[in-house]
């Protein structure tokens, strides 16, 4: 049972972030669409402030589903919320009865919703037997996926309009809420409230290792989402279909290592894929900013990928290892609002950096976050494994 449900819901969350990627190649064209100007400082406030919701709403879907002791009814309202908010944006274009003020609201109010139907639908794979690191695995796969197919596919699907993007993305939400709506509830909650939920997980600091990591992975997604396209159009002229293929190279192996690293981790545990694929992963970013070619932009991209995958699955085990079942969804929720903080970050801190003092000083941040918080958080992330 646990399995089928297993490739079910990896299925639901592959969906959610295929749709969140696939406005990305192309986010330029998407912003002169919704009457902004095609700039990447317009593009990094359309990204932005998705990003934003996710932060401000990703703990709150958590704490209310654990109160309830209920996922399905959460999800569902969170794709149908999210449906109806790309609706709106498309609907936006053909009545042109709004500016791009009025789309940054409407992407606002996606993201609230969006972020509820993928932080519980990872949630609800916590809720699984058959070992944490081969469930966050199966999240991860899912994740990676969903960003592996949704940069090319949205690349390619630029060349029909502005609107193809959002328009699948609606159709794909909707499709989540039905899907969900026939899958058994296995959550445990004790029906406190919000408040009590979510102080739960203050009386835990030893989350915040696993956060870190999370914020610092997050971080070069978002990076790569946004002066990846910019700097992989400036550096090799490249159109949006070809930066699809490009950011591929690190999605693909990102998505199709993670069970199998996640699995890794329950055997030999989570300190080594952690660390050692933190310090590694960092080094391969800067080494993209270093690639002079695009097959050596492309071979860096891969290692990025493979050394992601090595992190990802064991830093969200590590997170159901340390909280008890009824603290899931919260303690879920806090990881994605330092995700979706590093995310933020990324767009933001990376694309001031490219603007004002050029790509190669991005990608050294970058890649010496990851390093960094790696180094930083070893002795933490040893103790509380061994506790």
């Amino acid at each position: 049972m646990s399995r089928a449900e297993r490739v079910r819901l990896s299925g639901v969350v592959f969906v959610v972030l295929f749709t969140q990627l696939l406005v990305y190649p192309g986010v330029d064209r998407l912003v002169d669409a919704l009457g902004g100007a095609p700039t990447i400082d317009a593009g990094t406030a359309f990204l932005a402030v998705q990003l934003g919701a996710f932060v401000l709403f990703s703990a709150v879907w958590g704490a209310l589903s654990d109160r309830a002791g209920r996922r399905v009814p959460f999800v569902v309202a969170g794709a149908v919320g999210g449906t109806a908010a790309y609706l709106a944006l498309a609907a936006l274009v053909v009545t042109d009865l709004g500016d791009f003020r009025v789309a940054l609201a409407l992407r606002f109010l996606e993201g609230a919703f969006t972020i509820g139907a993928f932080s519980l639908s990872i949630t609800m794979l916590m809720d699984l037997d058959g070992g944490h690191g081969r469930n966050m695995g199966a999240a991860g796969i899912a994740i990676g996926g969903g960003a592996a197919l949704g940069a090319p596919v949205g690349g390619q699907l630029y060349a029909l309009g502005p609107l193809a993007p959002i328009l699948l993305a609606a159709a794909l939400l909707s499709a989540v809420a039905v899907a969900v709506s026939t899958l058994p509830d296995r959550a445990t909650g004790q029906r406190r409230d919000v408040t009590a939920a979510l102080d739960g997980l203050r009386g835990r600091p030893e989350l915040l290792v696993p956060f870190a990591f999370g914020f610092a992975d997050r971080f070069a997604a978002g990076f790569f989402g946004l002066v990846g396209t910019f700097y992989f159009r400036d550096a090799f002229g490249l159109d949006p279909a070809a930066i699809g293929l490009l950011l591929a190279c690190f999605f693909v192996p990102f998505a199709l290592l993670q069970y199998l690293f996640g699995a890794l981790s329950d055997r030999i545990g989570r300190v080594l894929p952690i660390a050692a694929g933190s310090v590694g992963f960092g080094a391969a970013i800067l080494g993209v900013g270093l690639a002079p070619t695009v097959p050596a932009a492309a071979i860096a991209m891969v290692a990025v990928g493979v050394l992601g995958a090595l992190v990802a699955p064991a830093t969200m085990a590590l997170v159901t290892d340390l909280v008890d079942a009824d603290q899931r969804g919260a303690a879920m929720g806090g990881f994605n609002i330092f995700g979706s903080l590093g995310f933020l970050g990324g767009i933001l801190v990376g694309g001031w950096l490219a603007t004002r003092y050029g790509y190669l000083a991005a990608f050294a941040v970058a890649g010496g976050l990851e390093i960094a918080i790696a180094m930083v958080t070893l002795p933490a992330l040893v103790r509380i494994v061994r506790d």
